[in-house]
C-alpha cells in the first residue's frame, strides 16, 4: 500500500479530546483494584470503593464515563497505608484543535502533500524507492494534457533539499518517509495517537499513581472511593393484614447500570436526601487577557501636533494557553492523604444490629443511622452482573396495622376507602414506595407508602370500601355579636355558626373504625367534637366507630368570626333603621342609629322639598319661553297679546317666590348636613 495512504489518517478530526496514557505509567507496573463496596443514595448518586493490596509504586487506571469525570474529581478518595500518593492523573476535556496546537508538527485535516507543505524546512528521509534525506523546501504540483480536462490528475513533487542540491520527487514514488529530528517523530506519533483516542468520547481513564514507601517491595493496603451519578434505588413493600400482628416484608429495588460486573460486593443503601450537584471541573478554565500592541516608531523628525489627537491602542482578547496541555494531560501533584477521620466517616459500613423475628425469617439486610441519613447494608455479599437489576430483601418484620376506613368528602363523596394506620414499629427508616396488601390470604389492593422514620404513624388506604355509606350535608347561618360606632363608622362583628352532618352507615357484619377527613380552614374555630385523632395542615381527622350493620351520625360544629365596616354617611336612613331594629346591637348603638336616621330623614326630606321646588321651577321658565314666542307672534298691543303680557307678570311674581323659597331650602339643608355630620363623625358607641 502506498504512502499516500497517510494522508487520510492525519485528516482524522474530532470535537472532544480523549486521554493519552501518561508516561509514569509506562514506569510502574499497572495493578487491578477489585471494585468491594458500593453505598447507593436516594439522591441519584452513588459511592464506590475500590480495594486491595499493592506492593511498591504502582499504577491503578479506572475508566468512567464522559459525564462522570466531574462527580470523580469533585468526590475521590484515597487511601495508601503506608505509601504515598503521588499524583492522579486524567485526560483534559480542552478542544482537539487547542491540544494540537502543542505538537511541533502540523496536523491539521488535509492531504500528504498539504501535511507536507505545512513541514517546510523538516529534514525527511524517505524510500522512492532509493533512500533520500533533505529538509523540505516545497511541494509543486503538474498536470498532464488528457483528453477530460475535468479530471484532477495532477501530480505532486516535493523538493528536497539534499547534500546533492535540489531535488524532486513524486509522491507517488515514496514507499516510505519519516522525519529524522527523533522529537518531530514522537510528536507526529503522539499528535496522531490523540486523534485516534478522540473518537472515543464515552469513556475517560483516570489513574491514581502510588508511590513507593520507604521498604519498596513491602506490600500494604490501598482504597480509592469515588461518588458518580447512579439510578435512584428503589422499594416496594408487602403488607400482610391475615397474621395476627401483621407483617412488612421490603424488598430493595438495585440497578448496575455500569459496564462492571458486581462480584462479592458489600453493598449499603441509603435512604435521605442529601444535597449533591455537579460542578465543571473536567472542562479548563481560561481568564481572557488582553493584549496591547506597542507603537511603530518611525525616524526621528521634527512633526507638529494636532490638537486634540489621540493614539488609540487595539485591545484583543486571547486566551491564556494552558502550560500543562504538552501531553493532553491535567496532573494534580502532591495530592494529601485523606485524614482517617474523614476516612472513618466516608468509608463507614453502617451501624444497627441485623432485624430478627421469631416468627418470621430474617431479613438480608441490616440497619442504622449515618448522621441525617439511615442505611441498609446487605448482610452478605451480592454479585449483579453488569446491565442487569436486582431485589433485595431489607425488611421483614411485624408492625403494628389498625384497619380503619377513611372518608374523605372530596376524595370520594359516597363511600370511603379501605385502609390501615401503619405504625413504624421497627428501628428502621423506611424509603417511600408501593405498598401490596394481602388479606385474609389474598390481594387486597395497593398503597402508597411515604417516607417514614421509626415511630412514626401514617395511614394508607388501597381500596373502596363498600360496606360502608357516608351522606354528607352541612348548613350554616349567621348572627351580629357586636357592633359600635367610632367617628362615623359602624363597625359590626358577625358570628357565622356551621355544621356538617355526616350520616353513616355500616353494612358489614363487623364493627368499623371511620375517620372522618373534615377540612381545616383557617379562621374557623371547631366547637364540637372538641377533640379529634389528629391534624393536618389541611383537615382533621375524627375517629367514629360504628357497630355492625347499624346506622349513626356525626357532627362537626365550627365558628367563623368576621368584621364589617359601613360608613353611615353614604348610607340611606332605611339602612339606619335596619340596623337599628336588629336586636342583637345594643340599646346604646340602637339608639344612636336611631337619631342619626331621624336627622338623615330630615336631610332627605328637605332636599326632596328643594327637588320639587327647583322642577317647579324649570316648569314655569319652560312657560314664559313659550308666552314671550306667543306675544312676538300676536303683538304685546292685541287683545290676546295683552293676556300674554299678564300672564307672563305673574309667572314672574311666582319665580320671585320660588327663588326665595329655594334659597332659603338650600340653607337648612347645608345646616342640617352640617349637624348630621357633626353628630355621626362625633359619634363613639360600643
Amino acid at each position: 500500500m502506498r504512502f499516500t495512504l497517510i494522508g487520510l489518517a492525519v485528516a482524522l478530526c474530532a470535537l472532544l479530546i480523549a486521554a493519552t496514557p501518561a508516561f509514569a505509567d509506562s514506569l510502574t507496573p499497572q495493578v487491578d483494584l477489585p471494585l468491594t463496596r458500593a453505598v447507593l443514595y436516594a439522591s441519584g448518586v452513588g459511592y464506590f470503593e475500590h480495594a486491595g493490596p499493592v506492593s511498591g509504586a504502582a499504577t491503578l487506571e479506572l475508566q468512567f464515563k464522559t459525564d462522570q469525570i466531574n462527580d470523580v474529581l469533585k468526590s475521590m478518595v484515597v487511601l495508601d497505608g503506608g505509601g504515598s500518593v503521588s499524583e492522579i492523573t486524567y485526560g483534559s476535556q480542552q478542544p482537539l484543535d487547542r491540544a494540537l496546537a502543542g505538537f511541533a508538527v502540523d496536523v491539521t485535516p488535509g492531504t500528504l502533500h498539504q501535511f507536507l507543505e505545512r513541514a517546510r524546512g523538516a529534514e525527511v528521509s524517505i524510500q522512492a524507492p532509493d533512500p533520500l534525506t533533505g529538509k523540505i523546501l516545497s511541494v509543486d504540483w503538474q498536470a498532464p494534457i488528457v483528453e477530460s480536462p475535468d479530471a484532477d490528475l495532477r501530480e505532486y513533487f516535493v523538493n528536497l533539499v539534499t547534500a546533492d542540491g535540489i531535488q524532486a520527487v513524486s509522491l507517488r514514488r515514496i514507499d516510505s518517509l519519516r522525519f529524522t529530528d527523533p522529537k518531530l517523530q514522537d510528536d507526529l506519533q503522539r499528535a496522531l495517537d490523540l486523534i485516534a483516542a478522540s473518537r472515543n468520547t464515552d469513556t475517560r481513564p483516570v489513574a491514581v499513581h502510588f508511590g513507593s514507601p520507604e521498604k519498596s517491595k513491602a506490600t500494604r493496603s490501598v482504597r480509592v472511593g469515588y461518588l458518580v451519578e447512579t439510578p435512584v434505588w428503589k422499594t416496594s413493600y408487602r403488607l400482610d393484614l391475615s397474621a395476627t400482628k401483621p407483617l412488612l416484608q421490603g424488598w430493595a429495588i438495585v440497578e448496575n447500570t455500569t459496564d462492571t460486573d458486581w462480584t462479592n460486593l458489600t453493598l449499603s443503601l441509603v435512604s435521605g436526601r442529601p444535597i449533591s450537584f455537579v460542578q465543571d471541573l473536567y472542562t479548563p478554565l481560561y481568564v481572557d487577557r488582553p493584549v496591547v500592541t506597542p507603537p511603530s516608531y518611525a525616524s526621528l523628525r521634527p512633526r507638529i501636533y494636532d490638537e486634540g489627537i489621540k493614539t488609540e491602542l487595539e485591545i484583543q482578547a486571547l486566551r491564556e494557553a494552558n502550560e500543562a496541555s504538552r501531553a493532553g494531560q491535567v496532573i494534580i501533584r502532591g495530592l494529601p492523604l485523606a485524614p482517617k477521620a474523614m476516612a472513618a466517616e466516608v468509608m463507614a459500613d453502617g451501624a444497627g444490629g441485623a432485624m430478627r423475628l421469631e416468627d418470621a425469617p430474617p431479613a438480608a439486610a441490616s440497619g442504622g443511622r449515618i448522621g441525617e441519613l439511615f442505611q441498609f447494608t446487605i448482610d452478605h455479599p451480592i454479585d449483579i452482573p453488569r446491565q442487569q437489576s436486582a431485589m433485595l430483601p431489607i425488611i421483614n418484620q411485624a408492625v403494628q396495622a389498625e384497619k380503619v376506613s377513611i372518608y374523605n368528602r372530596a376524595a370520594l363523596a359516597k363511600h370511603p376507602l379501605a385502609g390501615v394506620y401503619l405504625t413504624n414499629d421497627t428501628d428502621l427508616s423506611l424509603l417511600a414506595g408501593p405498598v401490596t396488601v394481602f388479606d385474609g390470604g389474598s390481594y387486597a389492593g395497593d398503597a402508597q407508602l411515604d417516607d417514614m422514620t421509626a415511630g412514626e404513624r401514617r395511614l394508607l388506604s388501597y381500596a373502596i370500601d363498600l360496606d360502608v355509606t357516608v351522606d354528607p350535608s352541612d348548613k350554616s347561618s349567621a348572627r351580629i355579636t357586636a357592633a359600635k360606632i367610632v367617628r362615623g363608622v359602624l363597625y359590626l362583628t358577625r358570628l357565622t355558626e356551621l355544621e356538617q352532618v355526616y350520616a353513616i352507615k355500616n353494612k358489614a357484619d363487623a364493627k368499623k373504625q371511620i375517620l372522618i377527613e373534615h377540612p381545616y380552614q383557617a379562621g374557623r374555630e371547631l366547637v364540637a367534637p372538641t377533640t379529634y385523632e389528629e391534624k393536618t395542615p389541611t383537615l382533621y381527622r375524627f375517629r367514629v366507630p360504628v357497630d355492625a350493620d347499624s346506622s349513626g351520625k356525626f357532627v362537626v360544629r365550627e365558628t367563623q368570626s368576621s368584621t364589617q365596616t359601613i360608613a353611615l354617611l353614604d348610607r340611606p336612613g332605611s339602612v339606619f333603621l335596619a340596623y337599628a331594629s336588629d336586636k342583637q346591637i345594643s340599646a346604646k348603638v340602637r339608639d344612636a342609629l336611631t337619631k342619626a336616621a331621624e336627622m338623615k330623614n330630615e336631610l332627605s326630606r328637605l332636599e326632596e322639598q328643594a327637588q320639587q321646588a327647583e322642577r317647579t321651577l324649570s316648569d314655569i321658565k319652560t312657560g314664559q319661553d313659550r308666552l314671550r314666542e306667543n306675544i312676538r307672534t300676536v303683538g304685546q298691543d292685541s287683545q290676546l297679546g295683552k293676556r300674554y303680557v299678564a300672564k307672563l307678570s305673574a309667572q314672574e311674581d311666582q319665580v320671585e317666590k320660588l327663588e326665595l323659597s329655594l334659597d332659603d331650602l338650600r340653607q337648612k339643608i347645608d345646616e342640617q348636613r352640617s349637624r348630621l355630620a357633626a353628630y355621626v363623625n362625633g359619634l363613639s358607641v360600643d
